[in-house]
């Protein structure tokens, strides 16, 4: 029976477009990070590097390597978290060239640092020596938060945020920091940028 994100884990990847609380458990990712516009082309190939080594863990049974606890799974979404240097922080307008960001792809619960290893190595016929270099595999525990499902362009997402700031404020909840994550769910290479469903969530407490 293959792991399909969209049916098991509805509450993390597909949750309302009402702002919602969430208690996200350690999740393990590769993780890739990196500065500035994300319509560059150093952010594209930062997206490729990650998804090379993701796609290449789940066809490692094609290559005869079978790991302990493998199962049929479908590749996880990209994810970022997003963030501003000090000089972005301080401009009224969002400088795209200012932002700071993590991305990562969650990564199936049987995929170890040694697997890591090996995905690295076959994947560098694909990948640049910098950017390989560059992915970390880890677990990151984001505990509480809040979330809502963004339909839209990107830059329309202010207004979303503001739904979840001031579901914050009706629930006795604060928002830790400035920083969020965004949770892909369409292709925007072949979505309507109206239609684009993206999750939006930042930790609370």
């Amino acid at each position: 029976m293959k792991y399909e994100w969209r049916k098991k884990d509805k509450e993390i990847y597909l949750p309302s477009s009402t702002p919602t609380k969430i208690v996200v458990p350690p999740l393990k990712y590769f993780t890739l990070k990196g500065k500035g516009n994300p319509n560059s082309e150093a952010f594209k190939e930062s997206v490729e590097a990650l998804y090379a080594l993701s796609y290449c863990v789940r066809m490692l049974p094609k290559k005869g390597i079978t790991p302990e606890g493998y199962f049929e799974y479908t590749v996880f979404p990209l994810e970022g978290v997003w963030d501003l240097d000090e000089e972005g922080r301080l401009s009224e307008q969002l400088d795209k060239d200012r932002l700071i960001y993590k991305l990562m792809i969650r990564q199936p619960d049987f995929v170890s640092n040694s697997l890591f290893s090996t995905a690295k190595e076959i994947s560098a016929k694909k990948v640049s020596d910098n950017l390989l270099n560059s992915v970390m595999y880890e677990e990151i525990d984001e505990g509480l938060c809040i979330q809502c499902m963004h339909i839209g362009d990107y830059d329309s997402e202010p207004a979303t945020f503001l739904k979840m700031e001031d579901f914050c404020t009706s629930n006795n909840l604060t928002r830790i920091d400035k920083r969020h994550r965004e949770i892909y769910i369409s292709d925007p290479r072949k979505t309507d940028p109206q239609k684009l469903k993206t999750v939006l969530r930042f930790k609370a407490q």
